[in-house]
């Protein structure tokens, strides 16, 4: 795969037909090393082709695969109204409890350490 994606880039830079040399010396200019056999295959089937041909085939053939997953479904449809209300009502009904003994969530105040 990295050896079509540097032939790609290649041919996308301009030379329209690079070779092995072309394509291993842009590896070595990243530091990376290209597979020979991998290359050697790449070539063989390229060999002929048109770059921008081989792409619109590929397209139309990914076309027939559809478009994946679906995606999430949608919202809930209606009833926003009736929940709001809901949750307005509970609110109002939450009261806070006198837990009393003149204590705060601190222990008191009395001006102790804090």
């Amino acid at each position: 795969m990295k050896e079509l994606a540097v032939y790609m880039m290649l041919v996308i830079g301009g030379n329209a037909a690079p070779s092995k040399d072309d394509i291993t010396k842009a590896m070595g200019a990243v530091g990376l090393e290209a597979d020979t056999g991998r290359l050697d295959t790449l070539m063989s089937e390229l060999e002929g082709k048109d770059l921008g041909e081989l792409m619109t085939t590929g397209t139309a053939r990914l076309a027939k695969f559809g478009g994946g997953g679906g995606g999430g479904g949608g919202g809930g449809g209606g009833g926003g109204a009736a929940a709001a209300e809901e949750v307005k009502e509970e609110e109002a009904e939450e009261e806070e409890a006198d837990i009393g003994g003149g204590m705060d969530m601190f222990g008191g105040d009395d001006g102790g350490d804090y």
